[in-house]
């Protein structure tokens, strides 16, 4: 059975070996210690919201997935929106709906904050996601260009 819930410190050990594994999914090298403490950042200074994915079977749980979403604002809308900046799901679990419930977590959230939505980026050879999420509701934006700097 897969439920989901909010992440809480006593959930950041677990939490953390999945968000490494979404690390190294993206082209970045395993730092446990370092994503740890990150993830204990963002959850004691209230600064992102996560939700995972629990599997419950024969009196064992296992975290399977999570969800991260980042406040950020909107000047001409006056409102919050989120940024659904991170989802994973163990590739042991995928298939079976739990992204799709994770979405559905943060839609909830989106709407019990009062927000103007979710918005989020994707590669556009990410065909998983590509597929995901106009599936969950999300529309692509081919009216805006999207910049970046970095140093």
């Amino acid at each position: 059975m897969i439920t989901i819930k909010k992440a809480t410190l006593n959930d950041l050990e677990n939490l953390n070996l999945l968000f490494d594994a979404y690390r190294v999914f993206y082209k970045k090298e395993s730092d446990l210690e370092a994503s740890k403490e990150f993830l204990r950042k963002r959850i004691q200074n209230n600064e992102s919201e996560i939700f995972v994915a629990q599997f419950s079977e024969n009196n064992s749980e296992k975290l399977v997935g999570f969800v991260q979403l980042f406040p950020i604002f909107s000047s001409t809308r006056l409102k919050r929106f989120w940024l659904l900046n991170d989802l994973f799901v163990d590739i042991n679990f995928r298939g079976r709906g739990i992204s799709i419930l994770l979405i559905e977590e943060a839609k909830k959230l989106a709407v019990q904050t009062e927000s103007a939505g979710l918005m989020l980026e994707t590669d556009k050879n990410n065909i998983e996601g590509n597929q995901l999420y106009p599936k969950t509701g999300f529309e692509l934006d081919t009216e805006h260009n999207f910049y970046y700097w970095s140093e």
